[in-house]
């Protein structure tokens, strides 16, 4: 243990805080709380024989450690959420992907608030529900919105007319002032209902407002809520009673050798509302109850709703202070309770019930993605009679217009899955204007694996049936890679033919080594496609600048860089078109001029 760490240890303060461990390139790796950090910090740096593998291997790679000293449990936690949501620690137990959740906001900070789906919550005084693990229920929920409010979607205020929205009754036209803020502003009262659930409250307030806007004879009004009534009271319909009333989430986990689920069931007002899955990584050594703790401070400390109830299917540690800190963000009471009978208990194992379902669908999904990547290795490389794997293949592809920007393209996979890392593109020298695919294929040849560096592939495929085959053979044997084994693919029937040999083998349909081989050959493709309609697109560009006076070639490659396509370079006003490097304006007058004379080019 160096010195200084020892130092640091040995003047640990007894006080409550938080303590972040670092590896020796200054790395955070772990984010803990203690009540009393003396205590706490020093057990990882006793007798290792009780400590878990995972606490073993994290210590052996402590270097430093800071620590930050708070006034109480209660603030140690709350800075713990924060530190480990920003840094990510490897060692803490996280949600997988927790950054990339889908919310839906509502701008109630706006006049006329807008609905809309985001993945970035910000203190901007807008709404935020979720998150959501399932972007197609975001998107199915909007939807259903829309259908049920006429909510606008332009991001303008200040439009001359309404447009088609308003016309089909799907929107109010705010932006030409066809409605009120009041009235718009309870729509959005109704919207933020629904969307917590209550869709109870959302149907007596719209009710609420049906006879108000009959009794003031605003008959169409009436009828508009009458029909959103209707919808909103055949969605309650649907949802089972399962509590009676309150608002609740129902905790299950469950663990296999597929990873760590946790399911939450959303009961608003007494119904269930809906549910999320979360696969949480780095607790295979924890305990459950260790798990479910570190889960529900991450959840919490970035959800938008805190239930009145949270009930969970084992007691954890600072259970009271976990019911604390959920009261404090919810400004409100909030129960952490075991359920030991009754419909709550049931609802806590249907949790864990459908959260073993996920991790079953998930050891699916693994296995499902072995047998598409090391599995089709395996069987392609017993297929082509390799001695050992096609671990790193490379796949060759030319592609021109008539000769005319002649590219090719090299994509890599290792282990069944693409590298993109190591993908290269060439821009052929030899052959422009004059279309030979197998001249192309032997400068690109040439251009690799002349002077190749490693890694070497255990297997390079050619894009093109015997005549490319043999064309690509001449270079790399030529180069004295005799070891490699070099295949080329026809186009029509994924025939492989191989070296020596003059029938093609045919890989059985439906077999794993055909669908690898397929994704190899499709992915050279589009690579090589890609680059080449860039360079046609920017070779279309620089013929019509050709033909303005004043441009030449160090002007067109400015505005290309400046501006990067075509249409910008037509939308640009004759300031911008002045601003790029080497233009002076009676240059960027013609430009303009010679566009706005022939929009049409």
């Amino acid at each position: 243990m160096k010195q200084e760490l020892e130092e640091k240890l040995a003047h640990l303060p007894d006080k409550p805080g938080v303590y972040l461990m670092k590896d020796e390139q200054g790395k955070i790796i772990y984010v803990g709380k203690a009540v009393v950090l003396k205590n706490r910090v020093r057990s990882y740096f006793q007798s290792s024989r009780n400590h878990s593998p995972k606490v073993r291997s994290m210590v052996s790679r402590i270097a430093d450690l800071e620590y930050i000293v708070t006034a109480s449990e209660m603030e140690a936690l709350i800075l713990e959420c924060n530190l480990i949501k920003k840094h990510r620690p490897k060692y803490n137990i996280s949600l997988r992907d927790d950054k990339s959740f889908p919310y839906i906001k509502v701008t109630v900070n706006e006049p006329f608030a807008r609905v809309y789906a985001t993945r970035k919550v910000q203190k901007d005084g807008s709404r935020y529900f979720g998150p959501y693990t399932n972007a197609g229920a975001v998107h199915e929920t909007l939807r259903l919105l829309k259908k049920l409010f006429p909510l606008r979607t332009c991001r303008r205020l200040d439009a001359p007319r309404p447009c088609l929205q308003y016309h089909i009754k799907r929107c109010l036209a705010p932006c030409a002032g066809k409605v009120s803020e009041s009235t718009y502003q309870e729509m959005i009262k109704a919207v933020c209902l629904f969307l917590e659930g209550r869709s109870e409250d959302m149907a007596k307030s719209l009710r609420r407002q049906m006879e108000a806007a009959a009794d003031n004879l605003e008959f169409e009004q009436a009828a508009r809520l009458r029909d959103q009534l209707i919808a909103v009271e055949k969605i309650t319909e649907k949802q089972n009673i399962v509590t009676g009333s309150g608002d609740q989430d129902a905790i299950g986990l469950a663990r296999s050798a597929a990873g760590i689920c946790v399911q939450v069931f959303f009961i608003r007002s007494g119904k269930m509302v809906g549910r999320d899955h979360f696969l949480l990584t780095g607790g295979d050594d924890e305990e459950d109850a260790d798990i479910l703790a570190a889960f529900l401070k991450q959840y919490y400390s970035r959800t938008t709703f805190v239930p009145r109830e949270v009930l969970l299917p084992m007691e954890v540690a600072e259970q009271p202070l976990l019911a604390e800190w959920l009261t404090s963000l919810k400004g409100g009471k909030v129960l952490v309770e075991i359920p030991k009978r009754g419909t709550k208990k049931d609802l806590v194992n249907m949790a864990a019930g459908n959260a073993a379902l996920v991790l079953e669908e998930q050891a699916i999904k693994i296995q499902d993605r072995a047998d598409r990547t090391e599995g089709a290795v395996l069987e392609l490389g017993r297929y082509l009679g390799m001695e050992g794997l096609p671990e790193r293949m490379e796949c060759f592809d030319i592609s021109h217009t008539q000769g005319s920007e002649t590219v090719a393209s090299m994509v890599v996979f290792e282990g069944g899955l693409p590298k993109k890392d190591d993908y290269r593109r060439f821009k052929l020298r030899t052959v422009e204007g004059k279309p030979d695919d197998f001249k192309s294929m032997q400068e690109v040849l040439l251009r690799r694996y002349r002077e190749a560096a490693a890694p070497l592939p255990d297997l390079i495929i050619i894009d093109g049936g015997k005549g490319q085959l043999s064309a690509a053979l001449e270079v790399i044997r030529g180069v004295g890679l005799a070891d490699i084994m070099v295949v080329g693919l026809a186009k029509e029937f994924e025939h492989i033919f191989r070296e020596g040999e003059s029938d093609p083998l045919i890989l059985p349909r439906h077999s794993q080594a055909l669908y690898l081989v397929q994704r190899i050959r499709d992915e050279a493709h589009r690579f090589a496609i890609t680059y080449h309609r860039k360079l046609r697109s920017k070779r279309n560009m620089v013929s019509i600048l050709d033909h303005i006076g004043g441009i030449g070639e160090k002007r067109r490659k400015a505005l290309w860089s400046t501006f990067g396509s075509l249409a910008k370079i037509k939308q640009a006003s004759v300031e911008e078109l002045a601003a790029a490097p080497g233009m002076t304006r009676p240059a960027a007058e013609a430009v303009y001029e010679f566009f706005r004379r022939d929009p049409a080019k």
